[in-house]
């Protein structure tokens, strides 16, 4: 077995491979950027080297850089994660001449399936059913629209070398297919290097059902089921099961054996994933085949006990597969959640920064946290919005949600915000716990967006007895305070009032053992808990039954979040709230005047000059921040007075970009 790996990637992908190198005694190399010096990866690794700045183009996607780093630690082989070099068929190439050992498939299988053009035409060739679509090289959105108007709308405009959402478009009319193709073009080649892309044919209402294979170098292959990876926003994966509940046995047998012998045309040797968009009447279709691992693969490493990078080591070092396909078991139900740096309130845009706290659910057998950072640490712009992927294991589909919903309200995000408001509304959407979505799942059901009156709660007059249990715990703290003046001490009202949401919750407090009843009207609550101010976590009973939500005191208010809920209740006696609801609010500032930076990141492009009259919906600005390219558009008609911040600029939230008369 090989003594010493580098793994040519960071984050949470990086974290992941160390842990499996350290299981199976094997010392690993790290390689970092300069602004990754500080990463979790960095420190868990026996040893790190630094090749070069933040930018991925001159770090992480430098194959001179990391070949000079495995030759400097003396690692015999090269594990390349998600991303970056993963799929580039040269750095395998470069690798095997140096000597090196690329932990994933060989170069020329890379070539043929890596690329998403050639894989077309090589599923073709193997009368493998593929959607329509042009396979050939672009060159420019002139032609991309003549292209996309003979095979008819919607087209869905991709980055050859695409993944993770980057370099990928859908277009409904010759206006979007100009504009999408200039956008992929210029994200795939901040991303990948690669900037060309192909256009197909949308398939309306379909699924993204994907299958896990394993090959040797003896000929031996094997199919790990499927994982249904159907939830997406902008063509970005936001929750990940295995198994589909779509797929029945026979549909499993058919799309596993039809990935195999894909895998056998060229081959292929590692772990690899084919994806398939399925149609309603069950029919499938070679979409295209990820010749590395997948972001997603913990939900298979649940249901089959297969550790997957494991495989990839010791197929690399030339071991034969130590199971077939009959050996393959599919025990339970997994699910994974993507928690990234983004405000789903603000329209997902981008949040990076401190994360002044982090602290994830605790790992068990059903429950797992696959991260790269760590409290304190920091959040950047320069790469994906990844901070952990969180992913349970059930006895069936409901009770890997229910699991999931538990876990969501364990995992502590402070400093920046986070999409686990959006997650926890997902796992409580009815059409999701039914099974029956598909990939417009969030167009269909979030239209217009997504915003805190979506996020249900079932019984909010819950959350108002938690915070009064909080403010009662408070104010016996105070009354427990030495040194009271004699006939002004704190004293303790049993009949409060909750404002919360707008509603008034009038409440009274008695104690009993161990905690506190709190009474609403004819409704009663029997709180247990041994909480205290330092936890963010509180856990206990409430009329006998778990709870578990996380709660902070902000001033006068009580930072509450449940199942996604989000409130900040109010405790106070009831003459208090009488005065506050006659207190005049604070009306917000006028900013209509002004464009705002909505996200941290780079200005790429300002649109517009000083005089220039504009339309509403016309593109302001371009705004880059964690690899994707974000248009600013105006939402009315005005003049442009000043271009305050320019091309080249680093912004910071609501810094002022333009200025309108």
């Amino acid at each position: 077995m090989f003594k010493k790996i580098l793994i040519a990637n960071r984050g949470e992908i990086a974290c992941r491979v160390i842990k499996t190198a350290q299981k199976m005694g094997i010392k690993t190399v790290a390689v970092y950027s300069e602004a990754d010096k500080r990463a979790l990866f960095v420190a868990l690794a026996d040893e790190a080297v630094c090749i070069g700045p933040a930018a991925s183009a001159q770090s992480y996607l430098v194959a001179d850089k990391i070949i000079a780093a495995c030759k400097q630690t003396g690692a015999e082989a090269v594990h390349p994660g998600y991303g970056f070099l993963s799929e580039n068929a040269d750095f395998s190439r470069r690798l095997e001449e140096e000597g090196i050992k690329f932990i994933g498939p060989k170069h020329y299988s890379i070539a043929k399936m890596g690329d998403k053009i050639e894989s077309k035409k090589l599923a073709l060739d193997a009368k493998v059913n593929t959607i329509p679509g042009h396979n050939e090289a672009i060159s420019g959105p002139d032609e991309a629209v003549k292209i996309a108007q003979g095979i008819g709308y919607p087209v869905m405009i991709k980055a050859s070398a695409g993944g993770g959402g980057k370099g990928l478009r859908v277009a409904f009319n010759d206006k979007e297919a100009h504009e999408g193709f200039s956008s992929c073009v210029s994200e795939a080649k901040n991303a990948f290097g690669d900037d060309r892309v192909f256009i197909e044919k949308y398939v309306l209402e379909p699924r993204h059902i994907e299958i896990q294979l394993l090959g040797d170098s003896h000929g031996n292959y094997v199919y790990l089921n499927e994982r249904d990876c159907s939830i997406q926003r902008r063509h970005q994966k936001v929750i990940e099961e295995a198994p589909s509940p779509f797929v029945d046995p026979a549909m499993r047998k058919a799309m596993g054996e039809q990935a195999v012998a894909l895998a056998r045309a060229v081959n292929y040797e590692s772990a690899g994933t084919v994806e398939f968009v399925v149609g309603a009447d069950k029919s499938f279709y070679f979409l295209e085949m990820n010749t590395r691992l997948q972001v997603e693969h913990p939900v298979t490493e649940y249901i089959t006990g297969v550790d997957l990078v494991e495989q990839m080591i010791r197929v690399a070092y030339g071991e034969k597969l130590a199971f077939s396909q009959a050996d393959v078991k599919l025990d339970g139900w997994s699910m994974e959640c993507r928690i990234n740096a983004e405000d789903p309130f603000r329209g997902f845009l981008p949040s990076t920064g401190r994360l002044v706290r982090f602290d994830p659910p605790a790992e068990r057998e059903d429950v797992r946290v696959d991260t790269g950072v760590y409290d304190g640490g920091e959040i950047s712009m320069f790469y994906d919005s990844m901070i952990a992927k969180l992913i349970v294991h059930g006895k069936d589909r409901d009770d890997a949600i229910q699991k999931m919903r538990d876990a969501l309200n364990e995992f502590v995000i402070r400093g920046i915000s986070s999409n686990i408001p959006f997650q926890a509304a997902l796992l409580q959407h009815p059409r999701f716990c039914s099974g029956n979505f598909n990939t417009g799942f969030m167009v269909e059901e979030y239209p217009d967006g997504f915003d805190a009156s979506m996020v249900p709660h079932d019984d909010p007059a819950l959350l108002a007895s938690v915070a009064t249990f909080a403010r009662m715990r408070y104010i016996e703290r105070a009354v427990q305070i030495s040194g009271q003046m004699a006939g002004h001490g704190r004293s303790v009202k049993k009949d409060l009032v909750v404002l919360m949401a707008g509603v008034r919750y009038p409440v009274s407090v008695e104690a009993i053992d161990g905690g506190m009843r709190i009474r609403q009207g004819d409704k009663a609550y029997d709180i247990v808990s041994d909480w205290t101010f330092r936890d963010l976590l509180f856990k206990g009973t409430v009329n006998g039954a778990p709870i578990c939500l996380q709660i902070e005191r902000r001033g006068l208010c009580y930072h509450i979040s449940h199942f996604g809920l989000q409130v900040q209740p109010m405790v106070m006696t009831g003459v208090a709230a009488s005065l506050l609801e006659r207190m005049p609010e604070k009306q917000p500032p006028d900013l209509s005047k002004y464009l705002l930076s909505p996200m941290p990141g780079l200005l790429r492009e300002v649109a517009v000059q000083p005089g220039q009259e504009i339309k509403a919906g016309q593109k302001l600005a371009v705004i880059e921040a964690m690899k994707m390219e974000n248009v600013l558009k105006a939402e009315q008609d005005s003049v442009v007075k000043k271009v305050v911040a320019h091309p080249g600029a680093s912004l910071t939230v609501d810094e002022i970009i333009i200025e309108f008369e």
